[in-house]
Formats: C-alpha cells, structure tokens, sequence
C-alpha cells in the first residue's frame, strides 16, 4: 500500500504548476529555499531552451507547514509559469477567448501529439502539448526535493551524473566505486554544463550539442542517479508490485522521453556468467570499520560486499550497498528541421508543428531521476518505518538499527 502520495496539475503555458504529497510525517524542518535548490538545478545544462531565460522557478508552499516544520497534512506547492503573461488569452480557462490563437494540426512524431488528440478528441493538438510537456517535471522536482529533505534526516544522499549524450560517453565502473567516490563525482558535475563529471567528456558533449544546434537537430543520452545509505530491507520479495526496482523502473520510464531503465550492472549483466557479476558476501562486525567495505550506509550487518554490480538491491529489496540506476532518454522530439507528418485536419502531408524546445535536456533529466527516485525511495522508506511525526519514524528506524548491527 502506498503510504506517500503525490499528484501534480497545470500546463506548460498555464498560470502555474501546482503539486500536492501526502504521508510526510509532522516536525520536518522545510523551506522553500530547500526545494529551490533543485529547481535551480534542473533549469541548467547546455542545450536547454529558450524557455529557461524566462523561468527562475520557485516554489511556494501554500499548506502543510507552519512556521518552518511540517504539520502532517498534506504539503501544496506551487510554481507560477512567468510565461503566462504571453498565453493569457491562449490558455485562458474563459470560453470567451477561445479561436484567439490557431489550433495546433501537425502532431510531432515522437511526441505525444497524435495519440493523445485521438484518445482524448481533441482536434487542436495544443491541447495535449501543453500538459504532456515537460514542464510538468518542475514540480515532480519540488516534490522530489521534499522527499529528498526527509531522507536527509537519516543520511540518505542522493546524486547523479551524466554518461552519455548522442555519440559520446563517459565510461565509469560505479559498481566498483565507494560511497565517497559516488558521491564525489556527482559533486564534481554539478560544475560541468552537461553534468559530466569528467572535463574532456563533457568538453566533446558540449560541441555535440553545439553542432546539434546548427543542424536544427536534437540528442538524447544516459544519465545515472547514486543514493547512498540505504538501509537493508526496503521493498520486499513477497508480490511483485512491492519489488523496489519495479516501483523505481515505473518512476523513472514515468519521465518524459525516458525509453530505457537499469540498476546496478543492469543490461551488461546479460552477457556474462554468474560467477562475474554475482556480488559475494563476507562477514566483518560492523563495529570493526574494516576498509573493505565499499559502500554501506549507516545501516548494515556484518554482511558486506567487495563490489555491487546488482546496484544495491537484490529480490526486490535494497541490501545496504548504494543503489545504482541509469536511464536512456531519446533525442526531444521536436525539431528545428521539421519530419514529415500528417495534417489531422486535412489529412495532408505537413511538416510537423515546432514549438520552443530544449535541444538536449538529458542533465535536466539526471535531476528529474533524482526526485522520482527519492519520492519512491521515502515512500518504500516510511512503509517500513512509518509514523506520523519525525520523531516516531526515528524511533522505528533507530530500533531497526539497533536490530541490524546485531544480526
């Protein structure tokens, strides 16, 4: 059962975004100022559009917290869309402006256009353009960051970096690296202005997406997302929509233009033998702080491994190594240099419609993981620790604690 719930509404062009999560327990230090912060970080990146020079998203948060803390009860939030003061009659809820710009009749391949003018009858695609966008994933993000503030009070980090866009990548062996060494490079691509943590890599993405600009194309990517930690045990084995890495695939592929997902080794993993990439256990007293260990979090038995090529959860459950997600995310799907389409209307051969569009958003992608990640993660989190203040969530967690060292 699902104890964290979340809903957004809005439109790309509309007056705002809205969000509202449900299930963060009361006493919750939270300010707006901590969910701006990844906002922030989601408007960079090389490739973005010409959208992200009218946005300086921020959050407000309309209920659910008094006077710095959580309250229990449900926290609202809003982002205004700045752009609205050019769609107020475009996107106008009033009936007396309708007809006052042109519909949309060229559905973009790839894009939601054409599938969701038939599904939902609508005969100006603008109608689905507008919440399809993403645009909807900057609250998904302030949402996220909510998440991301709560698991903090029991050391839950969170990172990510990009490794791939179009043709050039980044190879890192993270089934191999420490906490430190995750963490340090998810630290060392917030510089970078595609968010790879390697100087040479990111200088080649940078003229990748340069030369895409001129040639009115766009590019995809991989991008991968670390969470530090974890304790052992959340999800479970038992039925198969409790299995931590199905609620985290459903998340992720949830993100615009995200067309594949792994954990840990992930699709490699098809192509060797067992005896390569299966993680072997060895046993050490947790007190003993033997440097052997390459990545538990505060929580952990004696139980520990040398690599972590499963991406920190085997049957469905986190086992206390960091776990470790990359997604796909295909090129945008709108074009500078239109394709071929159909006009809806006509039926006609068209080019199809444009409309302002990032080039490469694959970095923004990376933050949004982060937050679909965490929302997930603080929901599989409070189903074992669950309470409705902090302070009997620590309590829960603080006994499981003391249950795991001794194991």
């Amino acid at each position: 059962m699902t104890v964290l719930r979340y809903l957004t509404a809005g439109e790309s062009h509309g007056k705002a975004l809205m969000g509202i999560i449900e299930g963060i327990p009361s006493g919750l230090s939270l300010s707006a100022a901590d969910i701006d912060i990844d906002l922030k970080r989601r408007q960079g990146g090389h490739g973005r559009g010409g959208r992200m020079k009218i946005e300086s998203d921020h959050a407000e948060i309309l209920s659910g917290v008094r006077w710095g803390k959580t309250i229990g009860s449900p926290v609202a939030l809003l982002i205004e869309n700045k752009d609205f003061v050019n769609w107020a009659e475009g996107m106008s809820s009033e009936g007396i402006h309708n007809g006052s710009i042109p519909p949309v009749i060229r559905p973009r391949p790839g894009h939601a256009d054409l599938a969701g003018a038939v599904k939902y009858t609508h005969s100006d695609i603008r109608n689905v353009l507008e919440r399809s966008s993403a645009r909807e994933t900057a609250m998904r993000v302030a949402l996220g960051a909510v998440a991301k503030r709560f698991l903090a009070e029991f050391d839950i980090a969170f990172g990510s970096f990009v490794i791939r866009i179009g043709g050039r990548a980044l190879e890192v062996n993270s089934h191999l690296l420490s906490v430190k060494k995750l963490l340090d490079i998810s630290s060392k691509a917030e510089k970078s202005p595609v968010r790879c943590p390697d100087e040479e890599v990111s200088a080649k993405m940078v003229g990748l997406v340069d030369k895409a600009i001129k040639e009115g194309n766009s590019l995809g990517g991989v991008f991968e997302v670390v969470i530090t930690g974890l304790p052992v045990g959340l999800g479970s084995f038992v039925h198969w929509d409790r299995r931590l890495e199905g609620r985290l695939a459903k998340a992720i592929m949830s993100i615009p233009a995200i067309k594949g997902v792994e954990t840990g080794h992930g699709f490699e993993m098809g192509s060797s033998s067992g005896s390569e990439v299966m993680d072997e256990i060895f046993y050490l007293p947790p007190q003993s702080g033997a440097k052997l260990l390459k990545g538990a979090g505060k929580i952990r038995t004696g139980f520990i491994r040398k690599t972590n090529y499963s991406g920190g959860i085997e049957g469905g459950m986190t086992n206390g190594m960091p776990l470790i997600l990359r997604a796909a995310m295909k090129p945008i799907p709108t074009l500078r240099r239109p394709l071929r389409s159909v006009d809806i209307t006509t039926k006609k051969p068209v080019k199809a419609a444009y409309e302002r569009s990032d080039i490469c958003a694959v970095p923004a992608a990376a933050v949004i993981g982060e937050a679909m990640a965490a929302l997930t993660i603080a929901d599989a989190f409070l189903e074992k620790f669950g309470g409705d203040s902090l302070d009997e969530v620590r309590r829960n967690y603080n006994s499981y604690v003391k249950y795991v060292r001794n194991f």
